[in-house]
């Protein structure tokens, strides 16, 4: 019985938990609430219209997961160094997150001017779908990239200043400039695809205009308030009084950061095969995984919070010293993140069919979307222990570890199935996306004896900086 109250926490732990959480669940929730609504009123549009915006999504997920590796391995050391109360190294990982995401930035846009045309084609096969429908979701897809990689350098920047601002404990700040960024988008979406209020009427690129003017939006309310408020962020006084950065972090911060880095940009290319296995079933396959992520990432954001606490709270507790409050503040995460998701999966489950009612395509397409959608409903559980095992072995640093866990994992195990899967046997894509999602249980058993063994339990700035 002792053993079962171990995995609960008391009324103090979860309202500090919720502190951390919630601005995160918040802007998360409603930045995808926003893009359902985005995602509806293309819908309206026609269903080549929202393919050829799905394909460029998946593609953009690669590089927006690059630079979330990439600032997630200075984030380890940031949010350690706030920890021990060094607000000069916080400085340091800051300046080695906006080099970084600058750098990938201009990879960013050279890679997807030069090669989008051929990206987007991997997605579009002969399935039952006309030559004329499928050359309709390139040209919509080639619409809507040219424009978002205008909006690459702010969200790159943004992302610095706002994982940093968590990391320290300040969520509240980022919560705010999301929600008014995912505002701003929604109502540019609605006059500018529609042409509404005099505005002309652009489709599919009037929904990409709207996202790039809410991600300079979104960095103006960051880069002024940070700015303005050193008192309560110290690490923003100074922070470009000099661009050098001590040799020995760089080091570290590589070391520990490229598996990371790596890990994220393969783990995103890994699902981007996936789906790309998945569009060899046609359209309207394409159509439905587009409605289903989009609902399920709605409901998606308690685990992804649970996530970012652990990141935060859990490395916050090493870089102070404290391993065992650390191990016993781990368990009741994960613990409070997978019953959560039983629940929040459930209510899914039984509501899948509501959605796909609101998009204005075929009733074979909302078939399958409302099955993607419980599919995802039943596997909520097996998702937040995996993502809350991830974050737990990244707290301490320990990047090979979560590089073998995650993204080798996928391309060993999980990729090669739904390639043979979908290329040389005829199972339905519902059966097909079953089977490889199941696949993830194997990983919650890795997971769960990386985690009981605390091989993470590492304070890794100890001895930085002195």
């Amino acid at each position: 019985m002792s053993n079962v109250r171990n995995l609960f926490g008391d009324r103090k732990f979860y309202a500090n938990v919720l502190k951390v959480a919630v601005p995160i669940m918040i802007q998360n929730g409603i930045s995808n609430f926003v893009s359902l609504l985005d995602n509806i009123m293309i819908g309206q549009v026609g269903t080549e219209q929202m393919s050829g915006i799905a394909i460029v999504n998946q593609l953009m997920f690669v590089f927006y997961l690059g630079i979330f590796g990439a600032l997630s391995a200075a984030g380890i050391f940031s949010a350690q160094f706030y920890g021990k109360g060094d607000h000069e190294g916080v400085r340091n990982a800051m300046r080695f997150k906006l080099y970084v995401a600058i750098g990938i930035v201009i990879l960013g846009i050279f890679a997807f001017h030069a090669l989008g045309d051929q990206l987007i084609l991997l997605y579009l096969h002969d399935g039952g779908d006309s030559a004329q429908s499928l050359e309709a979701a390139l040209q919509y897809g080639r619409e809507y990239l040219a424009v978002m990689l205008v909006g690459l350098l702010p969200f790159g920047i943004e992302e610095a200043y706002a994982s940093t601002l968590r990391e320290c404990g300040e969520t509240r700040l980022p919560m705010i400039a999301g929600i008014v960024a995912v505002f701003v988008n929604l109502g540019f979406n609605y006059v500018l695809i529609f042409g509404h209020f005099g505005f002309p009427k652009l489709g599919v690129t009037g929904a990409a205009i709207a996202t790039v003017i809410s991600r300079y939006v979104q960095l103006a309310i960051v880069l002024i308030w940070t700015h303005r408020h050193v008192k309560r962020v110290p690490f923003a006084k100074g922070l470009y009084r000099s661009f050098s950065i001590p040799l020995d972090l760089v080091g570290k911060i590589v070391i520990k950061g490229l598996p990371l880095m790596i890990n994220e940009i393969l783990w995103a290319a890994g699902m981007a095969l996936l789906n790309q296995c998945y569009s060899l079933r046609g359209l309207d396959a394409i159509a439905g995984l587009n409605i289903s992520s989009t609902i399920t990432n709605l409901f998606n954001v308690v685990f992804i919070a649970m996530g970012s606490a652990i990141s935060i709270m859990v490395g916050q507790l090493l870089g102070a010293g404290k391993m065992e409050e650390a191990m016993d503040t781990d368990v009741k995460l994960i613990t409070f993140s997978v019953t959560s998701c039983i629940g929040i999966g459930a209510v899914l489950m039984v509501l899948a069919p509501l959605f796909p009612m609101l998009y204005n395509t075929s009733d074979q397409v909302k078939a399958l979307a409302t099955g993607f959608i419980r599919v995802g409903a039943g596997c909520m559980p097996i998702y937040a222990f995996m993502h809350a095992s991830y974050f737990t072995l990244r707290s301490g640093g320990k990047t090979l570890i979560t590089f073998c866990f995650d993204s080798v994992f996928l391309w060993l195990v999980c990729t090669p199935v739904a390639y043979v899967l979908s290329r040389y046997t005829a199972l339905p894509i519902l059966t097909l996306y079953f089977c490889v999602q199941m696949i993830d249980l194997i990983k919650c058993a890795i997971g769960f004896v990386l985690v009981k063994k605390g091989v993470w339990l590492n304070n890794i700035v100890a001895q930085s900086q002195e």
